[in-house]
């Protein structure tokens, strides 16, 4: 790998130890992808959960915490993904102290290096949204993947430790979607239909995603008329990403690099895959209903925005979920606050649901979590989430939020 004069400097240590330890794990990274050199990255996005950091990982932070601060301090916006401790609400939860205890290390390790504390996978509608052509060095997946493709950014899936690196040298590896190469289109498909729900839209991601499978392709869909929302975009690219691997997208007419349609191939694809309706019905049906009884309902992964959060206080308004029936919400510190202020909070109260602030389910050690609780019939309108809670011994099924929140007030699905 070429490094410049500066690069080179840090390598050696003339800029601290934690910036030497840095460097040198990017240097080991870039070599393992082939990248030709650094490129600069303006911000970074830290996963911060402690049951992935565990103790070890904890101890590698406080370790970089430990130095002088001219020396441990970030030199780009350095920010952090969902935390797995709301320490409002973790004790109603069946969560541990102890758990806790190693949470507050953590965060205090990353305070000191100058990480902000977002705690949000939801950082583009919330935070600071990358803008097209922008180096970033983001962590959550669904994160990188609209990043990616409806900003226009670019960004690989970066690991905990590398997104550290990057926020302490301000440069990544230039490999991936850092170039123009990987960034073209690979695959073609056709949607047949125009998805009306939230949950359509991740099990159309989800479908694309398991049908390409791999980091190095980037699917293109056509057949989508008029813009999606924000919203609709985050639950297609947070289950693509989560069913496939894959970073990036095109959605023709719609994404930055995709609005001239012949623009998007560097070979001519091969025949368009269609979905249709019936391919999102069969994805929702494969995951079954819960009609003896519904545990819990998520609504979470990712991250709920405010509009999100404003149709569910509406839904909610007047009614109660069931008393053998927990209901989560999870959302971002800033929203929360906003929720707060807004009055949805308290709709979401009166209604028996909990709103959580700085977290996502999954992150949360949610298979301890559901065996203090005795949930396993979980229902969620999040197409990543079924993906990823069967791994935790959940039993999960998809449904729209309308539907979600009926179940939840009855008691089954």
């Amino acid at each position: 790998m070429h490094l410049n004069d500066e690069e080179r400097a840090m390598l050696a240590g003339e800029y601290g130890e934690p910036r030497r330890r840095a460097l040198e794990l990017q240097v080991q990274i870039g070599l393992v992808f082939d990248a030709p050199d650094l490129v600069e990255v303006s911000q970074a996005h830290v996963m911060a959960d402690t049951e992935s950091l565990g103790e070890a990982g904890v101890e590698y932070l406080e370790s970089l915490a430990s130095h002088d601060e001219a020396e441990r301090r970030v030199r780009v916006p350095t920010i952090t993904d969902p935390r797995g401790i709301d320490f409002c609400a973790y004790r109603r939860l069946g969560q541990k102290d102890e758990w806790a205890a190693l949470e507050q290390r953590a965060i205090d390790a990353m305070r000191a290096l100058g990480i902000l504390m977002t705690d949000t996978c939801i950082n583009y509608q919330t935070i600071s949204p990358p803008v097209f052509g922008e180096h970033a060095a983001f962590g959550d997946t669904g994160v990188v993947i609209y990043a990616n493709s409806v900003c226009g950014a670019r960004s690989n899936f970066e690991g905990g430790p590398a997104a550290v690196s990057a926020g302490l040298t301000g440069r990544t590896p230039r490999y991936g979607c850092h170039l123009d190469r990987h960034r073209r289109g690979t695959h073609l498909f056709e949607a047949g239909t125009r998805p009306e729900t939230l949950n359509d839209w991740g099990a159309l991601g989800a479908i694309v995603g398991r049908a390409v499978n791999s980091y190095w392709q980037v699917p293109v869909i056509a057949g989508i008329d008029g813009a999606p929302t924000s919203d609709e975009l985050k639950h297609f690219g947070a289950a693509l990403a989560s069913y496939g691997s894959v970073p990036m997208f095109h959605m023709i007419g719609v994404t930055p690099e995709a609005l001239d349609p012949d623009n998007v191939f560097d070979a001519r694809p091969e025949r368009a895959r269609r979905i249709g309706r019936g391919d999102l019905d069969d994805f929702h049906r494969s995951f079954g209903r819960h009609e003896d009884g519904v545990d819990v309902v998520v609504f979470a992964a990712p991250q709920l925005s405010l509009v999100e959060l404003q149709r569910l206080g509406d839904l909610l308004r007047g009614r109660r979920v069931h008393p053998d029936t927990a209901m989560l919400i999870a959302t971002s510190p800033e929203n929360k606050a906003a929720c707060d202020r807004m009055g949805f909070t308290a709709v979401f109260e009166d209604a028996g649901a909990l709103l959580l602030q700085g977290v996502c389910f999954y992150q949360m050690r949610a298979r301890e979590m559901g065996e203090a609780n005795g949930w396993r019939r979980l229902l969620t309108n999040s197409a990543k989430l079924v993906n990823i809670i069967q791994g935790y011994g959940y039993d999960p099924a998809i449904a729209s939020m309308e539907t979600c929140v009926d179940a939840a007030v009855r008691g089954r699905y």
